[in-house]
């Protein structure tokens, strides 16, 4: 199609096409609405708004397009098309079609065989084992589709390039402990940019980023409400979405910086800090907010570690086995079970956006017969939608016999579409026993239960009275047509505890339905800045993991959400078993109905409520519709709906992960607002710009504020420099000027209002003494003027001699001036500082020599210890704090901050040689380190030489 059938003036090839086109659109808007007068099609119809073409209907769009015109959409222009105009752009820059070859499978060969990192303690400790003992290993590969890479990492690739990363994050003051928050889809940046967050020290918040710009708003206001509760301070997202990242920096008071990977990568490689401490948080993991407000599950290196050794051993993963995925990487499903487990057993993971899968479900079947996978996943709707969405046309020649396991987890797991999707695909060679229902979720990484490999699902038929009215799963007699059907989803995993329990926290026996408790070293500590919530999870070392259950023959089966159960005349009824029922109605949308109980005001009685989406339009068929949600409500759970709601597509709200919100929407229908219109874009928008004024305005005047104290501290710290320079060239004796300088420091401190607290000076001896401190900024002249008792001898580099104002100044407090990186290098300048230090005065030593920008203590020089253990002085060591923060070096605008300074107990030199010098430095180090506040950035990873 050429630019003028673009512009309308159509070519007869274009005018062809744009018939054949709309052709396809009303067709399949027929369809959705039978009854409804057939729509006016033109270049500018809305397929959403005009049209009632939904992510599903674009699905199935996208699929008839390609069979009309023997193409290969792209992917991203379908997934972003708003009109039918925007369809045609994207069949224009379409690629020929290609049949699926049976025979075309990965001309790699498989990759030799090699232990996991048994003994790694962190996330940084297994991807290091592997680029030590394999680092050319392929690791992952990023799918177009089945048949196209985008590109792939080894394990050394992945390291380097998230070490530069990490250097970019550390250039930005991201410390140990910072939050860093992760907006990108399924790419080589995300990968690169999690492991640089790690590698920094800090802990990634993945989001997801918004799907269509026409969903903004309720997209970016939710993703608001995590930044704040994380207290992000550095967005990572694409360079496209720089400009709507803004709109949430605006509202988000922590948020520094919005960077994307290419930002992050300018700056130059750097040592990083090692990540030792397995107990450090890796991950805070939001959940998906099915059940309420997002709350951050907060996963250290050891509960990961934990849970994807304990999954592993359950399904006996090693470096054979091969994972194809399309599992988005912001759920623990996709990043802790695909990916994390992939890379702790060198398996080769190839993975693919979850939207290349919801347009062509079969990419992924594509990809398993390719590869010859012997592992996935997906969720229950997965299942669903490959057995709907994939004709048997399209995959012919399949083969999935290398899958000896598919997990099925992160919703529940519904024995309609098991039963669907291993008889339809069985004949492609899928094995019953490869389909593996799972339980498990956020709150402990990510698995909990699995059943052992190579067994069949465990359907229980369980008689439907005894279970509702009395928690007993007692089984249905055969052929009772009542019975209600549950999964099994396997056992605890590994070094994991499942307990069943009663109200009163009693547990429960054999068959008995109650609350799921667990425990394990997987279990999370708690949700993030959420005490609240953390007490309502933990309970005398188990947690509650929300879900009704019971156990039978060691299996554990799921029968619904705790707050999602409604009690009908002392009934409990399920609104998944529900919800699946009326899905199923002809002209309902499946897998959008919300099934809950709403409180009547009047009777104080639950009322059942059915929330269905449609899009039929017709009153009358609109009410026979209703009649049979009615009639199926009835037959399936023996009781009556309240009432039915018929609401239009996307009405019933969902979460990242494609869960219905039954929360979300009985609020919504509380408030009367279900199936409320969306509005434009620019509207949206808007209304987000505005929301962020408040805290815009708050940014403002803190920023003035701060420009306010800056101006204040250096008016304050300049006319105390005066003062004091002058009160020291004119008083004759050392002592004075040094008790003159010490009251115009603490003046100056006080005028500043900064507070500073101190600890153990009374522990500095009078003579025969070298302070060793930490060098964190020229605020430390201030602190220690204020502070240090009697006259010391501060040792100073000796580029300060020869500067006018400075040198005269300093000898005049009987400053001694050394070489920077090697005070012990000159024979006169160490008796100069020993015949000090025995007159009388202490010794006052920076041993880090320098201070920089960046936050932590670096190594301590030899120097001092050995002039100590020469001299036989007690090494006395102090820690700053606070004076990095009030002025960074490299910057001039000074920030309030309360200050401190500790002082710890004398050591003494245990003799004179090297491994005394050694032992004197470490032990005084160590002190620091334990009081400054400051991550240790002594033990480093270096970065990798790179190639040439």
């Amino acid at each position: 199609m050429d630019d003028k059938a673009t512009d309308g003036a159509a070519s007869p090839q274009g005018a062809s096409e744009e018939g054949a086109l709309v052709a396809l659109v009303r067709d399949l808007v027929h369809e959705l609405r039978p009854r409804a007068a057939p729509p006016h099609i033109s270049r500018q119809s809305r397929l959403e708004q005009d049209l009632g073409v939904d992510s599903l209907a674009r699905t199935e769009l996208s699929a008839r397009i390609e069979r009309t015109f023997r193409i290969r959409l792209p992917l991203d222009r379908i997934g972003q098309a708003e009109t039918v105009g925007d369809l045609l752009a994207a069949i224009e820059h379409a690629l020929p079609g290609e049949a699926h070859d049976p025979a075309r499978v990965s001309a790699r060969q498989p990759l030799p065989p090699t232990p996991a990192p048994a003994e790694a303690r962190t996330l940084i400790d297994a991807l290091e084992w592997h680029v030590a003992h394999h680092p050319e290993r392929l690791h992952l590969t990023v799918l177009e589709d089945d048949r196209i890479e985008i590109g792939a990492f080894t394990y050394d690739a992945l390291a380097r390039r998230a070490r530069r990363i990490a250097a970019g994050l550390v250039a930005r003051d991201v410390a140990p402990g910072d939050r860093v928050a992760i907006m990108l889809p399924t790419g080589l940046d995300f990968f690169a940019v999690f492991f640089g967050v790690l590698y920094a020290g800090a802990a990634p918040v993945p989001i997801y980023p918004p799907m269509r710009l026409a969903q903004i708003e309720d997209h970016l206001r939710r993703q608001a409400g995590i930044l704040q509760n994380a207290g992000a301070k550095v967005l990572v997202t694409l360079p496209e979405g720089l400009a709507l990242a803004a709109l949430l920096r605006a509202q988000v008071d922590s948020l520094d910086s919005i960077e994307s990977a290419a930002t992050l990568e300018r700056e130059p490689e750097a040592a990083l800090p090692a990540i030792r401490d397995d107990t450090q948080t890796a991950l805070i993991q939001y959940t998906s907010g099915s059940t309420g407000d997002p709350k951050g599950v907060v996963l250290s290196h050891a509960n990961l570690l934990a849970n994807i050794r304990a999954m592993g051993e359950a399904i006996g993963a090693g470096s054979s086995d091969v994972f194809v995925s399309w599992l988005p990487l912001y759920h623990d499903m996709g990043l802790i079970g695909a990916w994390l487990g992939s890379l702790y057993y060198a398996a080769p993971l190839y993975v693919m956006s979850p939207l290349r899968f919801l347009t062509r479900p079969a990419n992924w079947l594509w990809a398993v017969h390719r590869f010859r996978a012997t592992l996935s996943a997906a969720p229950n709707f997965g299942f669903e939608l490959c057995v709907n969405k994939i004709d048997d046309a399209s995959i012919a020649g399949l083969d999935l016999s290398a899958l000896r396991m598919v997990a099925n987890g992160a919703e529940p797991v519904s024995v309609y579409t098991l039963r669907r999707f291993t008889e339809k695909f069985g004949r492609y060679g899928f094995r019953r026993e490869a389909m593996a229902p799972v339980y498990g979720l956020a709150e402990n990484a990510v698995g909990l239960a699995f059943p052992p490999p190579g067994r069949a699902p465990v359907i229980d038929h369980v008689d439907r009275e005894a279970l509702t009215r009395k928690g007993f799963a007692q089984p249905a007699r055969e052929g009772d047509a009542t019975a209600m059907e549950f999964v099994a989803s396997g056992q605890p995993l590994p070094r994991h505890e499942i307990r069943i329990v009663d109200p009163t926290n009693r547990e429960l026996g054999e068959r008995r339905e109650g609350r799921l408790e667990f425990r394990g070293p997987s279990s999370t500590a708690g949700y993030f800045r959420n005490e609240a919530k953390t007490r309502e999870l933990v309970r005398d070392g188990w947690l509650d993991s929300g879900d009704r259950a019971y156990m039978a023959n060691g299996d554990i089966f799921v029968t619904g959400r705790i707050k999602d159960i409604i009690i009908r005349a002392g009934r409990h009824l399920y609104p998944q078993e529900i919800e699946e029922a009326v899905g199923l109605i002809p002209g309902m949308r499946k897998g959008c109905v919300a099934v809950f109980g709403a409180i009547d005001p009047r009777s104080a009685t639950e009322r059942v409520v059915v929330v269905a989406e449609t899009a039929e339009t017709d009153a009358d068929a609109r009410a026979q519709l209703t009649a049979r949600a009615h009639q199926t409500v009835s037959e399936v759970s023996g009781a009556v709906a309240d009432e039915i709601v018929l609401v239009p597509p996307h009405a019933a709200p969902k979460t990242s992960s494609g869960k219905i919100r039954r929360s979300a929407a009985r609020a919504l229908y509380e408030q009367g607002c279900l199936g409320a219109p969306k509005q434009a874009v620019w509207r949206q928008l808007t209304r987000l710009a505005l929301a962020g004024f408040r805290t815009q305005a708050r940014r403002v005047l803190a920023s003035l504020r701060n420009l306010l104290y800056a101006c204040w501290w250096w008016v304050a710290a300049a006319l105390g420099y005066v003062i004091v320079w002058l009160g020291v060239m004119t008083i004759p004796t050392l002592a004075g000027r040094w008790s003159f300088s010490r009251r115009i420091a603490r003046a100056t401190l006080w005028a500043l209002r900064i507070p500073v607290e101190t600890e153990g000076l009374e522990l500095i001896p009078p003579t025969n003494a070298a302070l060793v401190l930490n060098h964190c900024s020229y605020a430390d002249a201030i602190l220690l003027a204020a502070t240090l008792p009697g006259e010391p001898v501060f040792i100073a580099k000796k580029e300060l001699a020869g500067q006018f104002f400075a040198g005269p100044f300093l000898r005049r407090l009987g400053a001694q001036f050394v070489e920077r990186f090697d005070i012990a290098g000159s024979l006169a300048d160490v008796e100069t500082l020993v015949d000090a230090a025995r007159s009388g005065r202490n010794l006052v030593f920076f041993p880090e020599s320098t201070f920089t920008r960046r936050a932590g203590l670096t190594g301590f020089y030899l120097g001092a210890f050995q002039i100590a253990t020469q001299a036989g002085l007690s090494v006395v060591p102090g820690a700053l704090r606070g004076t990095r923060s009030m002025l960074r070096g490299g910057q001039w605008f000074p920030r309030w901050s309360p200050l401190g300074l500790s002082i710890g107990a004398p050591l003494t030199p245990t003799g004179k040689d090297f491994a005394a010098v050694v032992k004197l430095r470490d032990e005084a180090r160590k002190f620091v380190l334990a009081h400054c506040g400051e991550p240790d950035l002594d033990q480093l990873v270096k970065p990798a030489p790179t190639p040439r």
